[in-house]
């Protein structure tokens, strides 16, 4: 019995196994709306600096869930604390299994909290200068690690443990560059909760 072509094909796509594969984490740049400036170099350790007018937006970078959310500003300039430093901030862990922080905000959007879902490009909150970015331009600090324990506090690893600006440089492009290799490289070489560095 011969087959026509077009019911051959359509068969073969019903019992394929790869019919119900999963697609990969869609990622897109994290300030929307605005024009942008960012530098491929941070001060101290590896995060990046995304520059842009206050109140410019900060979407999701990828599909996930919203692990921490600082909706007061408790940094002082005499005491300099580090888990404060950020400001008003959100951290989210994608899809993909990396935290994604962003910090320095004007403004957290409404129901932005801990344990909510959102997809990439959702609105996290508008471009400030709070924290230890009182008295600088607007900007928002991005920074990508792996998730730790919330308790832990380990805040200089949620600041940024690898450089930002070649993810960044793919999204903004609509590239779809994932993190995930290099995050686990370096979690592999430092440890989970490795100590806190040296000023």
């Amino acid at each position: 019995m011969k087959l026509r072509g077009t019911a051959f094909s359509i068969t073969l796509l019903l019992i394929s196994p790869f019919a119900h594969a999963s697609a990969a984490p869609i990622y897109v740049f994290p300030v929307t709306g605005c024009t942008v400036k960012y530098a491929h170099s941070h001060h101290d350790y590896p995060a990046t600096d995304i520059l842009a007018k206050a109140g410019c937006k900060y979407v999701a970078p990828v599909s996930g869930v919203i692990d921490e959310v600082a909706t007061v500003d408790k940094w002082s300039g005499k005491t300099n604390l580090g888990q404060d430093r950020g400001g008003l901030s959100v951290t989210l862990i994608g899809d993909d299994g990396i935290r994604y922080y962003g910090s320095h905000f004007r403004k957290i959007a409404p129901g932005i909290e801990p344990g909510v879902r959102v997809e990439a490009g959702t609105l996290l909150a508008y471009i400030g200068a709070t924290g230890s970015a009182r008295g600088t331009a607007p900007h928002v600090h991005f920074g990508i690690s792996w998730p730790t324990p919330v308790e832990a506090n380990v805040w200089w690893v949620r600041r940024g443990a690898v450089y930002p600006w070649k993810y960044l440089d793919a999204w903004k492009i609509g590239k779809d560059r994932s993190p995930v290799k290099e995050v686990n490289a370096k979690k592999l070489s430092v440890g989970e909760i490795p100590p806190l560095p040296k000023k």
